[in-house]
């Protein structure tokens, strides 16, 4: 084991939990600044302090001594947040989606991910926004239809995608733009359509914010604009946009509208006001009537579009686990974590692993494809049908 504890990891495993400074001394029998020292490196603690800490915060003490894979700038996350968010909880947020980027380098090691494919785009205008969203449309090969799956669509293009649990709605979603990029979304958020719309506005800001600070009003903007362009393209939206009904708004046709895209119907309004299809006060007439109605946050037909959830990264520890030959938690241990931290990133797809076949291993390495996987999976079930 290495000799120097790295205070950082000390404070990052805290923060994954959301634990105070004042909850891990009182665990210890400590002083708040005595915690605070160690996560500053001004005292060395001993190892039974080092072991009551992985114990409280569910890591091995090892991971208080191993080195990041690679650092993350400031520019590189792009982290949005409404502007009452408290700090604690954005600061929970980023633990929790800066943990999981280290468990994508390990189980990186191990399967083989689709290569990223984000192109980049630098935009000044509306204009350049909507052709950006119409060039990764045909760089994608999306056609200009209703995207069914947006988490797999995002999936494919080589970003790997999670949701945090037990933080507060303060937070919606953020991306790392990196060499693997990622995706973070709230898996409290209810609405399907919102959670695609969040993964919409984060692949605009890797498309279109690399190397850039986010956060303020105009790339927040610029990044929700892309999201409209991406998800109902300008040409599509405006042949199946329904009718007024004289000065009314068209509300059956906006709700058989949004069926068929899976984007809320205040999305769909805000889209058609921005194309110029409604005016101003009709678009504001609309919204009045979705508060007035119950549906500013939850709409009606929200229960009748299914949740998309990440699939890639469960996938992958799913084969890597597999092909590892050992239990669960000594798996878990190769990356410094125990089960219950690995496991929040994967039960929603978690299933008794399968042996990895070995034509998923490439060529005089360890390294198992997961496209390659997917391929035999594929075939097998063909076969099968065809039986």
């Amino acid at each position: 084991m290495p000799s120097a504890v790295i205070g950082a990891n000390i404070r990052l495993a805290r923060l994954f939990h959301g634990y105070s400074l004042e909850e891990v001394a009182a665990h210890l029998g400590k002083t708040r600044q005595y915690v605070h020292k160690i996560e500053t490196e001004q005292i060395t603690p001993p190892e039974p302090v080092l072991e009551a800490i992985a114990d409280m915060t569910q890591v091995y003490p090892v991971f208080f001594y191993r080195q990041a894979p690679g650092s993350i700038s400031e520019e590189q996350c792009h982290f949005r947040k409404h502007f009452t968010a408290r700090a604690a909880i954005k600061h929970m947020a980023l633990a929790k989606g800066e943990l999981f980027r280290r468990l994508v380098a390990g189980v990186e090691e191990q399967v083989e991910f689709p290569a990223p494919s984000i192109p980049q785009h630098e935009v000044r205008s509306l204009v350049d926004i909507e052709q950006a969203a119409e060039a990764c449309r045909r760089q994608w090969r999306l056609g200009l239809g209703p995207i069914q799956n947006m988490v797999r669509l995002a999936e494919n293009v080589g970003v790997v995608v999670t949701s945090f649990k037990g933080v507060s709605r303060e937070v919606d979603a953020y991306s790392i733009s990196a060499s693997r990029p990622i995706i973070v979304l709230n898996a409290d958020e209810a609405s399907a359509c919102r959670l695609r719309f969040d993964v919409a506005h984060e692949l605009g800001h890797l498309v279109m914010h690399v190397g850039e600070l986010t956060g303020d009003r105009r790339t927040e903007g610029e990044a929700n604009r892309f999201a409209g362009a991406f998800l109902l393209p300008r040409s599509s939206f405006v042949k199946e946009f329904p009718r007024m009904r004289g000065s009314h708004l068209n509300w059956h046709g906006l709700s058989e509208l949004k069926l068929r895209w899976k984007v809320s119907k205040a999305a769909l309004l805000y889209r058609a006001k921005q194309l110029d299809l409604i005016s101003e006060d009709q678009y504001r007439t609309g919204v009045i009537r979705l508060n007035r109605g119950g549906e500013a946050r939850i709409e009606r037909e929200d229960a009748l579009i299914p949740k998309e959830v990440p699939e890639l990264f469960p996938q992958a520890v799913r084969v890597g686990f597999a092909h590892a030959g050992k239990d669960f938690s000594a798996y878990c241990r190769s990356f410094c974590v125990q089960a219950s931290i690995l496991n929040e990133f994967v039960e929603a797809l978690w299933k008794a692993p399968e042996p990895a076949p070995a034509s998923a291993l490439q060529e005089g390495g360890n390294v198992i494809s997961l496209a390659k996987r997917r391929a035999n999976i594929a075939s097998d079930t063909s076969d099968r049908k065809r039986g």
